[in-house]
């Protein structure tokens, strides 16, 4: 694949991830950066989406979950140019019984030069 530089607004659109042992985490992260968050279209799957919704108060477009489908979701947005930055708070030490979708999502971040947050820093983004 040819290098291509990416010109992201100032709207990004974010889609947010979280394995069931990191939804604490994402979401004590969405809070502190909930200012900044507000100004962006947020996808996120399943649970994680809802969560965000109703303890974080974001708007956020759900997709389904992880294991039925909502890693595949994101990773096709992501092939389609409709997502700018992926967070995705994965549980290395668990193992995941959707393990090829998450490699997939991953590899489909590489590909398209998406950037992407796997853990916890509490510096806000821009």
């Amino acid at each position: 694949m040819p290098h291509k530089v990416i010109v992201m607004g100032r709207d990004k659109k974010i889609a947010l991830v979280a394995h069931d042992n990191k939804k604490r985490d994402l979401v004590e992260w969405a809070r502190y950066n909930r200012k900044l968050l507000a100004h962006h279209k947020l996808y996120a799957t399943g649970t994680t989406g809802r969560i965000l919704a109703e303890e974080v108060g974001l708007a956020v477009t759900g997709l389904r979950s992880g294991p039925l489908g909502g890693d595949q979701q994101i990773g096709a947005k992501i092939a389609e140019g409709e997502i700018d930055f992926l967070i995705f708070f994965w549980d290395p030490l668990e193992p995941q019984p959707h393990d090829p979708d998450v490699k997939a999502l991953l590899r489909m971040a590489g590909v398209w030069n998406i950037p992407v947050a796997c853990n916890r820093v509490m510096s806000p983004i821009s």
